[in-house]
Formats: structure tokens, C-alpha cells, sequence
């Protein structure tokens, strides 16, 4: 088992931190996750069937690690915001944001930008399919979607994306992405 788990660790873990960093936007965090994904490989590769290749099987665990992730930042910050008065307090921070320090280029900032205000899915589909440079086979295993739904998504991602890069871009500038 440690000559076939530092194979695959050695085959894909940039580009399973890579997928979890564009998922994330915070390089510790996905450091975090990325070593999530490995224990979770550990824990079940016994149960790991062949049934698809073992980089779909792998960034099916990260996707789902990075899922999970999200869950519970949901759950802090609703209990956060309801157990934090704010009537008597102001909350202010002058650090720079996570993103602002992963993404230093204007025009990838530009692109992140409007890949957040893309939905989840097509967010997923353009990291995996345009970062990750998987097939849209690949694509619709990992997601557990077909074909016809990866093709349909990343069509309308992309549409979107063009569309959000030309106006935003356009307006005034991309300071205000960071």
C-alpha cells in the first residue's frame, strides 16, 4: 500500500491541491484539504473497485472534501451571525482577503472574479475541465453527470464567464478586484 499511495501521491498532488486552492481561494486551506483527500484515500482505498481511473476516483474524494469544507464554513458562519450582536460592535478588517494574495495577475483576478459569480457546478466544470485539464468524460465520472450535462454546463459557463469578463473589465478598470 505505501508504494501504490506515494504513487498516486506523486502522479496528482499538485493537481489535486491546484483544484482545491481554485475551489478554496486560500493556499493554507487547501493544504488542510489536501491532506483530507489523502486520509480519505487511505481510509478507503480497500474499497476502491477500478471501476473508473484512479484520478477520477481521486478528485471525486477532493471534490467532496472541498463540499464538506464549504458545509461547515456555512454552519460557523451562521452561528457566528447569530450569536454576534451587532448593534454594539463593528467588525473590520484592513488584512488583505485570501484572494487578493493567492491571485496577483489582473486579468486571472479578473477571471476568478467572475468564475465566483458563476453557479457551483459551472465553477467546477471550467476547473476541471479548462485547470485540471480533464476530459469531459473524466469531468462527468468525478461529478457523477453525464456527458450531454458536463457539455451543457461548460457551454453556459463559458457564455457567462465572456459575458462577466467583457463588462466587468470594461468598467472602470480591475482595481476593484483587489
Amino acid at each position: 500500500m505505501d508504494s501504490v499511495f506515494q504513487e498516486i501521491y506523486n502522479k496528482y498532488h499538485q493537481d489535486i491541491f491546484q483544484f482545491l486552492v481554485y475551489m478554496v481561494k486560500n493556499r493554507d486551506v487547501a493544504e488542510d484539504l489536501t491532506q483530507d483527500v489523502y486520509i480519505r484515500v487511505l481510509k478507503s482505498y480497500h474499497n476502491f473497485e477500478g471501476k473508473s481511473s484512479e484520478k477520477t476516483w481521486l478528485f471525486s474524494i477532493a471534490r467532496n472534501v472541498a463540499i464538506d469544507y464549504f458545509r461547515k464554513q456555512k454552519s460557523l458562519k451562521n452561528r457566528i451571525m447569530e450569536t454576534f450582536e451587532w448593534k454594539h460592535n463593528q467588525v473590520s478588517d484592513i488584512g488583505p482577503l485570501p484572494e487578493e494574495i493567492v491571485v496577483k495577475n489582473e486579468h486571472i483576478r479578473l477571471l476568478y472574479y467572475c468564475l465566483d459569480l458563476c453557479t457551483k457546478d459551472q465553477k467546477t466544470v471550467i476547473i476541471f475541465r479548462y485547470i485540471n485539464n480533464f476530459s469531459i468524460s473524466e469531468t462527468a465520472e468525478i461529478l457523477g453527470w453525464s456527458e450531454s450535462k458536463v457539455k451543457t454546463t461548460q457551454h453556459r459557463a463559458l457564455i457567462i464567464l465572456r459575458k462577466l469578463m467583457n463588462e466587468k473589465g470594461h468598467e472602470g478598470g480591475m482595481q476593484q478586484y483587489g
